[in-house]
């Protein structure tokens, strides 16, 4: 049984297409979302939002790459588990 291809080809697009191809023009008179539809923006909430009582502080952390794959391939938790590792060597208990 062969594999099933995933997507969709070009034929499949241009047969539920019935919007023409952008051009220079009509991208210039293109506007941003927030300002052609700024209700709708404005109801649409970005993000998590804050932590009601936040236990953590986010940072930005470079890593080396094998380093954070070795993190990654544990699976879900990957960043609980950085800290963790992070507490051990700090000596820091919980």
């Amino acid at each position: 049984m062969a594999a099933k291809k995933k997507g969709y080809t070009a034929k499949d697009m241009r047969e539920v297409s019935d919007s023409p191809e952008w051009t220079a023009a009509t991208f210039k008179k293109a506007k941003p979302f927030a300002e052609a539809f700024p209700d709708l923006a404005a109801s649409i909430r970005k993000g998590r939002g804050p932590n009601k009582n936040p236990t953590k502080k986010l940072v930005s952390l470079r890593l080396s790459p094998d380093v954070l794959e070795h993190f990654k391939s544990k699976g879900p938790g990957w960043q609980g588990k950085i800290d963790e590792a992070l507490r051990k060597a700090a000596g820091v208990k919980r």
